[in-house]
C-alpha cells in the first residue's frame, strides 16, 4: 500500500535513515514514519519509546503496526 503512491498519493521511502536509526517507511512530506513491528520489539519496548521521542523530537510522527 507504500509503494508507488498508493497511499493518499504519498511519496515513501524505505529503509530511511534518520540519525543513527533506520526508518521502515518515511513520508518526508508529512514527516510521517511507518514501523512494522514484529515479535522481537516485544523485548526492546525502552529502545523503540527512546526512538519515538527522538523522532518526535524531529517533528516525525511514528505509527506502529505490530506483527
Amino acid at each position: 500500500m507504500l509503494r508507488a503512491r498508493q497511499f493518499f498519493n504519498l511519496k515513501f521511502k524505505r529503509q530511511y535513515s534518520v540519525g543513527r536509526y533506520i526508518l521502515d517507511f518515511y513520508c518526508p512530506e508529512t514527516m510521517l514514519c511507518v514501523e512494522l513491528d514484529g515479535g522481537q520489539h516485544v523485548a526492546n519496548v525502552e529502545y523503540d519509546q527512546r526512538r519515538t521521542k527522538f523522532l518526535a523530537g524531529l517533528g516525525i510522527k511514528v505509527v506502529r503496526y505490530l506483527g
